[in-house]
């Protein structure tokens, strides 16, 4: 088992640049199952959950080689029927994301049961009530059984904005016959990088960007070449690792398109930052003061689906909140497990109230001091990092694997900053 051994305190100073979006990387690779024909992917983030979905598409006779860490050449030329390992679907819960194209390649699949963190209940129902308004017959014992002669296109009304059962439903859409209209669909950046991808292909879909798509389906799809863009959570993780250490950064191609929001909600936290084109800087001069609402209520931040603030940026927003002064509600109503990583942060000093599985109370600014912990999932990991970043003394993060399935060379990117931190194997 690898750890991180953080000795806190420094403030971080200098330049980086992210990596592609894991979130986008996952469903690109995914809709590559829809054409015979090569696509090539730049800016691929070379990262574990990226190169768990790798090894399963290779596993449904897919050649995938990679020119470089982040160049990618995918050629589906042919797909094939497969048993695929259990335990590697498990690994990802984007293994889910090629129900949607392997029906619409080959008519059929047998998915074992998709993972992803342990965070809370995720439902698959939504994938399924989509695929059915297609014509996709689903059954489920232990694992889940995909089968369709033809897809035909139809009006689909999610019953959640779920982003990976948008992304399934667009990918099934795009060479249905006939028109297909996905309405309370989810925007998220990567599901719009996932239309322009399918476009770049020869897909018709238009509103993208919108909760309601149109789609007209195309008896075939073609290669292209695509880029990747930058990953909005990790620009923020670097935002928020500058914010507790009181460092000055610059993060470029920053994506600051996507990132309105979420500056909203952090300048309530006492965080701001300046854009320059698409880079943005983070000043070590901050009010570190959170924003009461009107009547000096105490404030709430609430996750919602996009373009409001997205649910795997709560960890991130808990610890910069423990070092801003006043006091700050957090609810997380999607996931039940997201707040249990809360009782690390107290075990460091940090003054937090556990209201109930999805919402906490956080009261600044507090000292925090170096502790010995454990990564229980991505986002909640990456926060672990910052507040040992910003605590006194040394801190040792065990099961960082979990960090490397969304942050590539995340701690390479924080010595280039100046941040004390050594990777080590026990």
């Amino acid at each position: 088992m690898e750890k991180f051994v953080i000795n806190g305190g420094i403030p971080l100073k200098g330049e980086v640049t992210p990596s592609g979006n894991k979130n986008a990387a996952l469903p690109l690779l995914a809709a590559c199952l829809l054409t015979d024909e090569p696509v090539v992917l730049h800016n691929m983030p070379n990262i574990l959950d990226v190169l768990a979905m790798k090894n399963l598409i290779e596993s449904l006779g897919v050649n995938i080689s990679i020119a470089n860490d982040n160049t990618w050449n995918i050629h589906a030329k042919e797909v094939r029927f497969a048993d695929l390992d259990p335990d590697l679907c498990r690994k990802i819960r984007a293994s889910i994301l090629i129900a949607g194209p392997m029906v619409a390649r080959s008519g059929e699949l047998i998915l074992p049961p998709p993972g992803g963190d342990v965070i809370g209940r995720r439902r698959v129902d939504t994938h399924i009530l989509a695929l059915k308004k297609l014509g996709v017959e689903v059954t489920y014992d232990r694992t889940f059984h995909f089968k369709a002669k033809k897809l035909v296109g139809g009006n689909i009304l999610l019953d959640e904005a779920s982003v990976t059962a948008t992304e399934n439903a667009i990918m099934a859409c795009v060479t249905a016959e006939g028109q297909s209209i996905i309405r309370n669909a989810a925007s998220e950046p990567h599901i719009q990088e996932l239309c322009n991808l399918l476009n770049s292909m020869g897909a018709k879909i238009d509103n993208i960007g919108s909760n309601t798509l149109h789609i007209t389906g195309v008896p075939k799809l073609h290669g292209c070449e695509f880029t990747v863009g930058p990953d909005y959570l990790e620009v923020i993780s670097f935002v928020g690792a500058a914010a507790v250490t009181g460092g000055e950064i610059t993060i470029h191609n920053a994506g600051n398109e996507y990132l309105d929001m979420i500056k909203l909600v952090f300048h309530r936290i006492g965080i701001d930052w300046v854009t320059s084109g698409n880079d943005l800087w983070v000043s070590a001069v901050q009010p570190l003061v959170i924003e009461p609402d009107l009547g000096n209520a105490i404030p709430e931040i609430s996750v919602m689906p996009w373009p409001s603030f997205p649910t795997d940026l709560m960890s991130i927003a808990i610890v910069v909140a423990t070092q801003s002064k006043g006091s700050m509600l957090f609810h997380d109503w999607m996931y039940p497990s997201r707040m249990y990583f809360t009782d690390k942060l107290v075990s460091m000093g940090a003054q937090i109230v556990l209201c109930d599985p999805h919402r906490c109370i956080v009261q600044g600014p507090s000292q925090l001091y170096g502790e010995k912990l454990e990564s229980p999932d991505i986002r909640a990991g990456m926060a672990l990092v910052l507040a040992a970043l910003s605590a006194k003394g040394t801190s040792v993060i065990r099961n960082v694997r979990q960090i490397d399935r969304g942050y590539e060379n995340v701690e390479k990117k924080l010595l280039s900053l100046g941040a004390n931190i050594v990777r080590e194997i026990e």
